[in-house]
């Protein structure tokens, strides 16, 4: 009865205690938007509060509640001057200047100055740049003026209704333009901004977010390298798992597949089986944006020769599509072109090689050429003559049969005879590609690809999907048919793209490891992060244009579905594949901005294929992270089109996939399906290692568990070339003789092997208290639909083994020899591969978790 007193005593105390502070808490303060130029003005909109207009106190020292994403990542998102304004009903608006530059303005809403919505980037036609813009609202009429200062001293106003639709710019006087910003100082530095009367609870809820944010971090930012303090009195943990085969359900069967773009000379030097680098002679400066001045149409292309010229012409060429080609003028003496490849050219004894290319002799006598494999050092490793003499663009070809290896040889070209000859799409092809495909795939990294047994690939991209501005967006159509016939263009990564691996070789490849095929098209708008049309931002495809954009999909899925008899499906059968493809998913957008221009634009199509193809699944985008605007905009657009499935993405630090193992728990069921097309693992240095991995491997349990909403998930991206890569980590690394599965694929591969349909549920005990412990153990066990066997997955992500008893509750009434793969090593380690033993296993047994291990058990249920 004492304690029961004191207990209640207490209570009160802290109930009283709350009272007083409430109650001395100030109605309303001073808030003050502003921004610093610190971090090249990339790091947002910051607010302080003051009670008297003269201490101001920061929320978060340079703590961003609202950054800009206007334009390419690196060069722009920056935010100049911003105005904030509160109107009438409640909604605080907030504009900036994006640059110097552009005739645009960046401009969000939000309630609460915590969640804001989708930015938007209103094009002003008549306007040169916008800057130090100022907002403002006028109660009697109930519409909005935005006033900019320009260059050359000129002040410019637009009026807008709604603040999505505005006027032309008109030309005021300095007088007309009303800036109430004002500067104050703040930690001894002065800043300028507006000063707002708010209620406390504004100010206290901008604390609680930033508080939140901080914590956040906290847990996100947590790895291995803490370990040693985190867990410095741990000693032994003990876990009992019991298996509930009552409780079962049905999961996806595609959980597991690739995401394949052409990022990191993935596609051209690297997939793609090609050996010659610009053999269309189309390399362009535009592709690097002028950064690098030797590429151009010659580029790769060495000539020797003393009495010879070497040229790139554009006149009667092979193909409108591929205007360049080379030009050789042979006066006298020997004269070699010759080409290198992608880091030279990788030989192996024994094996064929089939060279091709287009010619015709312009003048002269140039009635043969010599074609030789040379080794670095001038060793000649094959050769071949091919006849020539034809006035009219003709191919000829010749088989090459190297008698020695080679990591870095080169082909050459030698005219015979004196004369002018025209040259193009010059290609060396191994004929050991995957499944001798012609115009196939490099064998040993494909298999790598296929040994993950993905239920899905995802093509072309990403980024690359929807192109960097209008212009570039990527056209299924440009990338089938003859070679000579496709478009190249530049690649949104910063170099070329021949279209050699186009759509009919992505679908044949799907079809050859047993997957299916996932394009994705752009929703008639580029990626936000573009750099061309007003850093991007430039909107959409014309919407008078949309319809032929909507028939090129439809064109698209009767070429993957149609019989032969039709007009689409008659071009894959002339190109080799009278059987369809089986198309049964579409992606409609890429992490896009979910803007005005996009839901319009997406809306259109999604209506569209819908009603005229309801047997396709729509994939929809819902930004390019696992919050924030464009996620909240992109799943209430899902909501309410009520599209099937939607494609998240999310790259986070290591310690969020240990934080949020009950991120799709919380999923609503009646909702859309989720594809996870991009995630991975991060750590400072971008590494791909034991505990990336296992952080994935982690996380993946949860997915497996969520499998009834989850259908999809691909890391990304998969493949990179040493040398040449645009981003880390990658799951493959290769050069040109060599392939290097990292830690993360090994992972990939464990679970596209041992993938199951049903999702059994089971319950675990932990004898450690410590929630950092409980998080950093984790289970799943599924049931393979084929064979009947139990599947049973545990992660280990302590730096100290786990004794686990296992109960599989009836599921197993004898011991049987089971198969265990363990995937374990410290922390830091890379290129880690599993470890294979047989392991005995009963109704119930013991089983010791490595530390820092990834452990799978085969088990079979049934007997053989």
């Amino acid at each position: 009865m004492k304690r029961l007193f004191v207990g209640i005593w207490l209570l009160f105390l802290l109930f009283d205690q709350q009272t007083v502070l409430a109650s001395i808490k100030p109605d309303s303060v001073y808030l003050f938007s502003y921004t610093t130029t610190k971090n090249g003005h990339r790091n947002g909109l910051h607010f302080a509060w003051s009670n008297n207009r003269s201490t101001w106190f920061m929320i978060g020292n340079e703590y961003g509640f609202l950054k800009s994403d206007y334009g390419r990542w690196g060069a722009e998102k920056r935010m100049y001057k911003p105005f904030l304004l509160k109107s009438p009903d409640g909604d605080w608006h907030c504009i900036w200047s994006v640059n110097d530059r552009d005739n645009s303005f960046a401009i969000t809403t939000s309630r609460d100055l915590i969640n804001w919505k989708p930015q938007h980037y209103p094009k002003i036609i008549n306007a040169t740049n916008l800057l130090n813009p100022v907002l403002a609202h006028n109660r009697k009429t109930g519409e909005y003026t935005v006033s900019f200062a320009s260059s050359n001293e000129k002040y410019l106003q637009l009026r807008s209704k709604d603040l999505k639709t505005y006027s032309d710019a008109t030309a005021i006087t300095r007088s007309q333009f009303i800036d109430p910003t004002v500067s104050i100082h703040i930690a001894g530095s002065p800043v300028n901004g507006q000063v707002h009367r708010v209620a406390w609870h504004t100010v206290d809820d901008l604390i609680k977010a930033y508080e939140h944010k901080q914590y956040q971090d906290q847990l996100n930012n947590e790895s291995t390298a803490q370990d040693p303090h985190r867990f410095a009195n741990l000693k032994e943990v003990n876990t009992t798992i019991t298996l509930h085969p009552n409780r079962t359900k049905q999961i996806s069967d595609m959980l597991v597949g690739v995401f394949f773009e052409d990022i990191n000379y993935a596609a051209d030097g690297g997939l793609y089986a090609e050996l010659i680098q610009n053999r269309d002679f189309e390399y362009a400066l535009s592709d690097k944006e002028g950064y690098d001045k030797t590429w151009t149409s010659k580029h790769s292309w060495l000539i020797k020769g003393d009495q010879t010229s070497f040229t790139v012409d554009s006149v009667n060429p092979l193909h409108v599509n591929n205007p360049h080609y080379a030009v050789l003028t042979v006066k006298q003496g020997e004269t070699t072109l010759s080409n290198q490849g992608f880091d030279g050219i990788t030989l192996k004894k024994g094996e064929k090689y089939n060279l091709s290319l287009f010619t015709k002799t312009l003048a002269g006598k140039v009635n043969r050429i010599s074609a030789r494999l040379v080794a670095n050092d001038g060793k000649i490793l094959a050769q071949a003559i091919l006849k020539l003499g034809h006035t009219n663009w003709k191919q000829v070809n010749a088989s090459l049969l190297p008698n020695d290896n080679a990591n870095n040889a080169s082909l050459e070209l030698t005219p015979m005879g004196n004369g002018t000859l025209a040259m193009d799409m010059i290609s060396l092809f191994p004929t050991n590609t995957f499944k001798d495909r012609k115009n196939g795939l490099r064998a040993d990294l494909a298999q790598t690809v296929a040994a993950i047994n993905p239920r899905f690939v995802r093509f072309p991209g990403g980024c690359v999907a929807h192109g960097d501005g209008i212009h570039n967006i990527y056209r299924w159509k440009n990338t089938i048919g003859p070679l000579e016939s496709r478009v190249p263009q530049r690649n949104l990564w910063g170099y070329h793209q021949t279209a050699g691996l186009g759509y009919f070789e992505y679908f044949q490849f799907c079809e050859d490891i047993g997957a299916a095929p996932l394009p994705v098209l752009a929703a008639g708008v580029p990626c936000q992060n573009s750099a061309t049309g007003g850093a991007g931002q430039q909107g959409g495809i014309p919407m008078e244009e949309m319809g032929a954009y909507i028939q090129d999909i439809f064109d698209l899925i009767e070429w993957a579905n149609g019989g032969v008899n039709t007009p689409w499906g008659k071009k894959r059968a002339e190109a080799g594949h009278p059987k369809p493809f089986n198309l049964k998913y579409i992606g409609i957008g890429n992490e896009d901005l979910i803007s005005d221009i996009f839901k319009e634009r997406f809306t259109l199509i999604f209506n569209a294929v819908r009603k005229k193809h309801p047997e396709i699944t729509i994939i929809g985008t819902v930004g390019p992270f696992s919050e924030g605007s464009d996620y909240v905009a992109g799943w209430k657009l899902a909501d309410q089109l009520e599209v099937p499935m939607v494609d998240e993405h999310y790259y986070q630090n290591t310690g969020w996939f240990i934080h949020n193992q009950d991120y799709y728990d919380r999923y609503d069921r009646s909702k859309s399906k989720v594809y996870l097309g991009e995630y991975a693992a991060f750590l400072p240095g971008r590494p791909n290692n034991i505990e990336t991995a296992l952080c994935e491997a982690l996380y993946l349990t949860a997915l497996e568990r969520n499998g009834d909403i989850v259908h999809m998930s691909s890391y990304a991206p998969m493949l990179a070339k040493e040398g040449h890569t645009q981003w880390n980590p990658n799951l493959i690394y290769f050069n040109n003789s060599e392939v290097k599965p990292t830690t993360g694929y090994q992972v990939q591969k464990l679970y596209g092997q041992n993938a199951g349909t049903t999702y059994i549920d089971a319950s675990i005990t932990v004898s450690s208290n410590q929630n950092a412990v409980k998080n950093r153990i984790a289970h799943s066990f599924v049931v393979d639909p084929f064979t009947k066997d139990l599947i049973v997955k545990l992660v280990n992500l302590l730096p100290i083994a786990v004794n686990s008893k296992i109960d599989l509750n009836g599921i197993l009434p004898t011991s049987v020899k089971a198969v265990k793969t363990t995937l374990t090593g410290n922390a830091a380690d890379k290129n880690v591969e599993p470890l294979y033993a047989d392991q005995v296993v009963s109704e119930k047994f013991d089983l010791q978790l490595a530390a820092y291990s990834f452990t799978i058990i085969r088990i079979k249920t049934q007997k053989e």
